[in-house]
């Protein structure tokens, strides 16, 4: 699989799209005036308990309290209260040792949020989810710092490595060099890049963390809550850490300082990687360069269309996320039973593809089209699990229903992404709206593609003036002369003032419509 990340910067932020075999997957939007990003570390202050949610509110800075659960304080919260009392409060040049910290007992899974924040302390929480909507941001004190290959946990020694790993002999012998190049008082994570890595690159990665882990000590000391610790590195950053692998085989950047920044970041963490970022300074936007602009007008919109034929239909409520799968014009056979399957099947790999690039969260329900045989729904539920292994967001996929709804649960960690896929009609003026006319050219083409297939020839393509200048501009390069080639038949255009912008219709060699 071949991985491409394209950056575009712009004054506003940066928007990250994230491609693998050149279809785009994920797109992240990081806003210049971003804050309360998943993973910052704050100095917050406890304003209110309240006992029946066994929760707290916490001020760190929002505009709205942030929100924490009992359930998410760590069982070693009272470690944690000490700590950071200890950090504000230390006096010493270069900080106290955290190697000699007296960990206080763990807390119990059943107790009461007073219990552990009565008086009202500061405290240092992460934070879990971004604000949504009108909620604060959602705080977890189990701090973490992930590195490339490994993620440090104070206030414990335990050391635990990704299930993702499967070789026995591997999971032992990371094991082993990892207890023996730990600090005390540190738990680490494994990750699964972990892989295969020897004791020097693993030395570095833990090193590094520790690093931070001592900078977080000093940025405490004599802070006034509230206030921000440390921050989460850049997305860009933060997507390379967490997904390069040898799968990437490019980086494209339009923005000199990212850029700069994430080649040394390469060429810290894999040298070996480090030519594959790229400048793009062509004057072209480099979204609409490399074909992100077209995905995302395609992919963004309430129907969602698959080569097939087949479309999904995305709805959005306050409670869940709604997903529709309906059968297209393209029989694959005469059986009904097969047809289901197929056009499930396509759709399940295009649903997990939409989860991730919406960065949809929650509860999500699809209506796959009806199937009668167990071993057809046994298919597709594995099917959607294989699908979804790439999503590096907690989820889990339920067996099909009686009613043949199939539920998804996946981690909400921010806003789900939405844009705007359609343009003012310039025909109406603004009054109306249309489908993108980046995508139209596509629609004709499948269309054009289903007509040819069922043996239909000496076919007359009927567009708006505008379009049909663009179809046919070039001569030997035109659209037409590509349909020529590919099609094998001269395919006849013509101007019809009547139509609007993105109106098309198709005639056979009597002139009389043919209807899809």
């Amino acid at each position: 699989m071949n991985k491409e990340l394209i950056i575009n910067a712009a004054p506003q932020g940066v928007e990250i799209a994230l491609l693998e075999n050149k279809k785009l997957v994920e797109l992240h939007n990081e806003k210049a005036d971003a804050s309360f990003a998943v993973g910052d570390l704050y100095l917050g202050k406890v304003k209110k308990l309240i006992p029946g949610l066994n929760a707290a509110f916490v001020d760190v800075g929002f505009e709205k309290d942030a929100f924490l659960h009992y359930t998410d304080l760590s069982p070693y919260a009272k470690s944690l209260l000490k700590f950071t009392n200890q950090a504000i409060h230390d006096n010493s040049e270069n900080g106290f040792d955290f190697s000699n910290f007296s960990v206080e007992p763990e807390i119990i899974k059943t107790g009461k949020i007073n219990e552990v924040l009565g008086g009202k302390p500061n405290i240092l929480v992460q934070i879990l989810k971004e604000p949504i909507a009108a909620k604060g941001p959602r705080l977890s004190c189990e701090i973490s710092l992930p590195g490339r290959f490994v993620v440090i946990t104070p206030f414990n020694d335990i050391v635990a490595v990704s299930k993702k790993i499967h070789s026995s002999e591997e999971r032992k012998r990371l094991q082993r060099i990892i207890e023996s190049i730990k600090a005390k008082n540190f738990g680490v994570i494994v990750r699964t890049a972990a892989e295969g890595k020897n004791l020097a690159e693993l030395r570095e990665d833990l090193d590094s963390l520790v690093e931070t882990w001592k900078t977080i000590q000093r940025n405490l000391r004599k802070a006034v809550a509230p206030a921000k610790i440390l921050s989460e590195q850049t997305k860009t950053t933060s997507i390379l850490r967490d997904l390069l692998n040898e799968d990437f085989n490019r980086i494209i950047v339009n923005d000199r300082n990212i850029f700069n920044d994430a080649k040394n970041y390469i060429q810290r963490i894999a040298p070996e990687k480090a030519d594959i970022v790229t400048y793009h300074h062509n004057g072209s936007p480099v979204f609409d360069q490399f074909g992100v602009t077209k995905q995302v007008k395609a992919a963004f919109g309430k129907t969602v269309n698959l080569p097939s034929g087949a479309y999904l239909i995305i709805e959005h409520t306050e409670a869940l996320h709604v997903i529709d799968v309906n059968s297209g014009y393209k029989s694959v056979s005469n059986n009904q039973e097969q047809n289901a399957l197929e056009t499930n099947l396509e759709a399940a790999e295009e649903i997990s593809r939409q989860l991730r690039l919406r960065d949809l969260g929650g509860i999500i329900v699809v209506d796959f089209i009806d199937m009668k045989l167990p071993d057809n729904k046994r298919r597709l539920i594995d099917a959607m699990e294989e699908f979804m292994r790439p999503d590096r967001a907690k989820h889990a996929v339920l067996p099909i229903s009686k009613f043949g709804l199939m539920q998804i649960t996946r981690q909400r960690m921010k806003p789900e992404l939405t844009i705007n896929t359609q343009e003012i009609c310039p025909s109406c003026m603004g009054t109306g709206k249309i489908s993108s006319s980046l995508v139209l050219e596509d629609e004709i083409d499948k269309n054009l593609n289903y007509l040819i297939t069922h043996k239909h020839t000496n076919l007359t393509l009927a567009v708006n003036p505008i379009m049909h200048a663009y179809l046919t501009k070039g001569w030997l390069f035109s659209q037409k002369s590509k349909w020529r080639w590919k099609y094998k038949q001269n395919i006849k255009i013509r101007p019809n003032t009547n139509y609007h912008l993105t109106e098309f219709h198709f005639f056979d060699n009597r002139d009389e419509e043919i209807k899809i």
